[in-house]
């Protein structure tokens, strides 16, 4: 059992010590990139390099401590090509974890003027998806968001964009309902929570 708490316990360290090039790799493979990489790690440097103009001054040997560590953290999977060269895409657990860094530059863009609207976001996700569940809830509260109960999220600002972004990628779309409602009973606590007038 101490074991077992021990091991979880070094996996949240882990997962709060991605450094700045693990963070970027991880955006650009969720951006829609497929890493191609020959069995050379300059040839795979070449790769990335090729991607984006921030890379251009990695270091090598960063470079592939960053992705050989991506891989053994389970947040890379690769795929063996026919031509003898090997492709990384993000794992599931990688997905949810670059979207986490992807959601830390999302704001609620807020109106000069609020319309009298709130947006109301309703999930019931199943148990055997609570990771997704888990990372929707804090994406909303890193958001902004105010939680209304556990399943229900609310915001005076229109969040169809960023919520339809969230969902997708969590692939809970099934599970979740965007709401614009006009009066919440009992209200004021989330005008002030909110600052509005």
């Amino acid at each position: 059992m101490r074991e077992t708490i021990a091991r979880k316990r070094l996996f949240r360290r882990r997962k709060k010590k991605l450094g700045a090039i693990q963070q970027k790799i991880l955006l650009l493979l969720l951006g829609g990139f497929a890493l191609s990489c020959s069995r050379s790690p300059s040839k795979t440097l070449q790769i990335i390099r090729g991607m984006h103009e921030t890379w251009k001054d990695i270091d090598k040997q960063v470079a592939d401590r960053a992705i050989q560590a991506l891989y053994e953290s389970n947040l890379l999977e690769q795929k063996e090509n026919d031509d003898g060269t090997l492709t990384l895409v993000l794992s599931e657990n990688g997905r949810k974890r670059a979207l986490t860094y992807q959601t830390r530059n999302m704001k609620i863009p807020r109106s000069n003027i609020w319309d009298k609207k709130w947006w109301i976001v309703l999930f019931d996700i199943p148990e055997d998806e609570r990771e997704a569940r888990d990372a929707l809830r804090d994406h909303l509260a890193y958001m902004g968001f105010f939680c209304l109960q556990k399943s229900v999220w609310v915001h005076p600002f229109n969040c169809k964009n960023e919520i339809d972004f969230i969902v997708e990628s969590l692939a809970i779309k099934k599970y979740t309902r965007l709401i614009i409602a006009e009066h919440i009973d009992n209200e004021d606590h989330i005008k002030r929570f909110f600052k509005l007038d």
